[in-house]
């Protein structure tokens, strides 16, 4: 998509973010994004980006670096990720991706993980069509009551 800017994440994204978080999720859950967004915009040890078209943030992109999680090398892992609804299928999505695929490989970085809900089939399809397989890691869960 043209006009696109991918641009780094500023605290004052956040309004937007969530707003786009709640076009696509429904709801807000009891994640603190406001938090999360203001950490990670003030934060050097990760890629975080948004894309605007026309001045309006229309996508943002969380991600940080792993160090020595479970024996690996140092990795990247995406928690964040979300397109405007009316912006899906416009190239939004890749066009983040790539910034942030381009930004740990110049850091030496070779694997980057995110965590897909299997019940979300067009999330996970186009996690696929940007390179994402399944790891050598199972998430696991335990729910503390």
């Amino acid at each position: 998509m043209e006009n696109v800017i991918i641009r780094e994440l500023r605290p004052n994204d956040k309004d937007d973010i969530i707003k786009i978080y709640k076009s696509i999720t429904q709801r807000l859950d009891n994640i603190d994004i406001s938090q999360i967004i203001a950490e990670q915009a003030l934060s050097s040890s990760g890629a975080c980006f948004v894309a605007e078209h026309d001045g309006r943030i229309v996508g943002y992109i969380v991600s940080y670096l792993l160090k020595a999680s479970f024996g690996i090398q140092q990795s990247a892992w995406i928690p964040m990720f979300g397109v405007a609804p009316d912006y899906m299928g416009r190239g939004v999505g890749r066009k983040m991706a790539q910034v942030v695929f381009d930004y740990y490989k110049e850091k030496g970085i070779q694997k980057i993980y995110t965590s897909v809900r299997w019940y979300d089939t067009d999330v996970l399809s186009f996690m696929r069509t940007l390179g994402f397989d399944r790891s050598e890691f199972i998430n696991l869960q335990k729910q503390l009551k």
